[in-house]
């Protein structure tokens, strides 16, 4: 029942909406006024049940030199919350030792400016296509703090009403022969190289990395899932046994401090930077 009402969360989030000005405009006796905003915001809180599989041994997405952020290595749920199956997503950057900071300027970094944007993003396993989204044009990094506060609010609320596709941006779900399902989100436009219903190998490249959905600047969201309906899904965790990673070798921009005892032993910790070979 949760899962089957989970699945519905972005209509549960725009009729919640919409119940605001029907309750305080229409003549609607109460308590049915009320009951008509409070009853799709609760539904709209529901999750699907979280699962207790066991981490699932899988090829990481990326090759060469990257760190972890918003990682289960760190917390879980690892993005702050269950919906849209991320309880153990994670996101990848290619570091950079150029100096970062936030300005106050209206002015986007151009997405083609970061290391990120345009590496290859590869299957984790083999499996089947069960959807391709590809053009969402690809945005300018979220790198001031108006635009930061921007994408927390308004841009947020509308990607929210929008729906999954436009949370994740352009995005990919493969289905894993164990009937796990892979997510790989905020994917260049026009730069997937699969299509639905089409068999993929691990190691296969399927698009490139961008900068569309609900993301600051370009880098990879991906994550693993028992359905391959994001908002019906329960997150699963990961474990990628392919990694070359040096303990002392950190990103200060997105380290966070020791892991949380909800993290998820063995996996990359925010800030961690590795190498797959």
């Amino acid at each position: 029942m949760r899962r089957a009402i989970a699945r519905w969360q972005t209509w549960w989030a725009r009729l919640f909406v919409l119940a605001i000005p029907a309750g305080v405009f229409l003549s609607i006796p109460s308590p049915w006024d009320l009951a008509l905003i409070v009853v799709p915001f609760l539904l709209f809180l529901v999750r699907p049940p979280v699962s207790d599989r066991a981490p699932v041994e899988l090829v990481p997405p990326v090759r060469g030199r990257w760190v972890a952020l918003n990682s289960p290595g760190s917390a879980v749920p690892s993005h702050g919350v269950k919906a849209y199956g991320q309880m153990y997503a994670v996101d990848l950057l290619q570091p950079s030792d150029a100096a970062v900071s936030v300005g106050w300027g209206l002015r986007a970094r151009r997405p083609e400016s970061y290391p990120s944007f345009g590496q290859p993003v590869l299957a984790m396993a083999p499996g089947t296509v069960v959807r391709v989204r590809a053009s969402q044009r690809d945005q300018g990094a979220r790198n001031t703090w108006p635009l930061v506060v921007w994408m927390l609010t308004v841009e947020g609320f509308l990607r929210e009403l929008a729906g999954a596709s436009r949370v994740l941006g352009n995005h990919v779900i493969v289905q894993h022969d164990d009937g796990t399902c892979a997510a790989y989100a905020h994917l260049r436009r026009g730069s997937a190289s699969v299509r639905a219903g089409q068999q993929v190998r691990a190691g296969q490249q399927l698009a490139q990395v961008g900068n569309t959905g609900n993301t600051s600047e370009p880098h990879l969201h991906v994550q693993l899932m028992d359905r391959a309906h994001p908002t019906a899904a329960a997150g699963l965790p990961m474990h990628w046994p392919d990694l070359v990673i040096d303990p002392a070798e950190r990103n200060p921009r997105w380290t966070t401090g020791k892991p949380r005892p909800t993290a998820q032993p063995g996996f990359p910790a925010n800030g961690q930077i590795f190498q797959v070979k």
